[in-house]
């Protein structure tokens, strides 16, 4: 469904600053990359500096939040969820689910499964596969209902195997908390903690507030359990929209203080 009028205009604008940001990045480089960027955006609203989509292995892909928020923004009448037992195992840690998405309160749903186990995710997340699951499933199923054929972050499989970001150049595979410790990594640049905590003391960031806004921009429930380039993405992120308008980003953060239900 294209946007009324009322944000055709608004999106415009968000569409040219998602390319301008994309540039700054390096992201994108081909020009393919840069037309997708800017149809999506210009459908769906979808905004790069908030963390809404991510540039990986050549190739844009959408977030969990960002659905999320397009599924309040288009007044989404409901999500269902259900286990679908007779594929899960939870011995083996082997979890489906099947989710439906309303529109409105006459739709017959659009449906989504979605599967995970210790062999599609990132080690650092061993133990949640439930939720990971969980929210595949959602993720499907707002794709479905909203048509849009860019695949969700964390849908990925290869989340296992640390997909490289085109954003940000990375100098190991090894993930966030294996990394957090200590003042410098083993080739001698600063560790991610370090850097994101230059970057909460250069713009006077409230540490608490950086943190909840990180694990939603990386799709987890906890910034320990995100992947190292997914870190280093919010990273870059958060300096740039500090430099842009510090403002606006501590107006961001503090939407983090209130309550879940408040912001969903």
């Amino acid at each position: 469904m294209k946007p009324q009028n009322g944000a055709t205009n608004r999106f415009k604008k968000l569409a040219r600053q998602n390319v301008k940001l994309a540039r700054r990045l390096d992201q994108g480089r081909q020009l393919a990359a840069m037309v997708q960027l800017r149809d999506l955006t210009l459908n769906f609203g979808f905004s790069l500096a908030i963390g809404e989509f991510l540039y990986l292995n050549g190739g844009w892909y959408v977030t969990h939040a960002a659905l999320l928020r397009l599924a309040s923004r288009r007044r989404c009448a409901g999500i269902q969820v259900e286990q679908v037992d007779q594929s899960s195992d939870p011995l083996a840690g082997r979890w489906v689910f099947k989710a439906t998405v309303f529109k409105s309160p006459s739709s017959k749903g659009f449906v989504g499964y979605g599967d995970a186990d210790p062999s599609n995710v990132s080690s650092m997340v061993r133990g949640a596969e439930l939720r990971i699951a969980e929210t595949r499933a959602v993720n499907r199923a707002l794709r479905k209902a909203y048509g849009i054929g860019l695949c969700s972050v964390e849908e990925l499989g290869a989340f296992s195997s640390q997909p490289r970001s085109a954003t940000i150049p990375s100098s190991s595979n090894r993930s966030y908390s294996s990394n957090a410790s200590g003042n410098a990594s083993s080739n001698g640049n600063p560790r991610l903690r370090d850097q994101l905590c230059l970057v909460i003391r250069q713009y006077n960031l409230d540490p608490n507030l950086v943190k909840a806004y990180a694990a939603d921009f990386c799709g987890t429930e906890a910034l320990s359990g995100a992947s190292r380039e997914l870190v280093e993405s919010f990273i870059a992120h958060l300096s740039l929209a500090a430099k842009e308008n510090r403002d606006a980003l501590v107006c961001k953060l503090n939407s983090y203080s209130q309550p879940m239900e408040a912001r969903s």
